[in-house]
Order: C-alpha cells, then structure tokens, then sequence
C-alpha cells in the first residue's frame, strides 16, 4: 500500500508522483508503514491578487493520532522537506567529536616554531 495523497487544489505534480515511489520504499527502510500516511494539499491562504493565485500550500500529514502541516511553495520542496524527516526518523546523525577550546589551544601552543 502506498500514501493517500488528497488534495483540494487539483492534485499533486507529475514530477511529485515519479519520485514518490522513492520516498515510500525510504519509508519502508526505516520501518514506516507508508499506507498510514494521509498527505493533504490545500492553499495556504487566498491570493491578494485573484489572477496569479496563491504562492504557497499547506501540506497537512496525518499519521496515525499525530498530524502536522508544513507551508511551502510547491510539491517537490514539501517532498524533499518529508524525506529529510523520514530519514531522520531513526534519532540525529552521530557528529564526530571536537576537542574543547583549551585542548585545541594547548595543542596550537604545543607545535613546534
């Protein structure tokens, strides 16, 4: 089973849908079970001018009793944004450690002139 995808702005871009099969599999990797995703697409607010539309859209992602929305200017950007915290899903990446600033400096006075 795949996301549902709704939306009340006429759809998702057919580069949004190529890739989505990437994201569902990126999913399944870190044992996320993408048919308990509801991804919803909306305006984000009413255009100030009726002949250009809106700039930004709310996309709404509901799982299981958690849900969010992130605003953004358009699919593939929310799709990138998703993927990024589905990756993240497992806890933040291990950062090597750097010595303290008294070790760094005795270090630079222990070189050789």
């Amino acid at each position: 089973m795949s996301i549902i995808l709704q939306s009340t702005v006429g759809g998702f871009s057919a580069q949004f849908m190529r890739k989505l099969p990437l994201v569902e599999q990126a999913m399944r990797d870190h044992e996320l079970d993408p048919s308990e995703f509801v991804i919803s697409k909306d305006y984000a607010s009413t255009a100030t001018i009726p002949i250009i539309g809106p700039f930004f859209f709310n996309y709404s992602v509901y799982f299981g009793e958690e849900t969010f929305t992130v605003t953004e200017p358009n699919d593939m950007v929310f799709l990138d944004y998703f993927l990024k915290r589905v990756l993240a899903a497992d806890g933040p990446p291990e950062l090597p450690e750097q010595p303290g600033l008294i070790r760094r400096l005795f270090g630079w006075m222990t070189q050789p002139v």
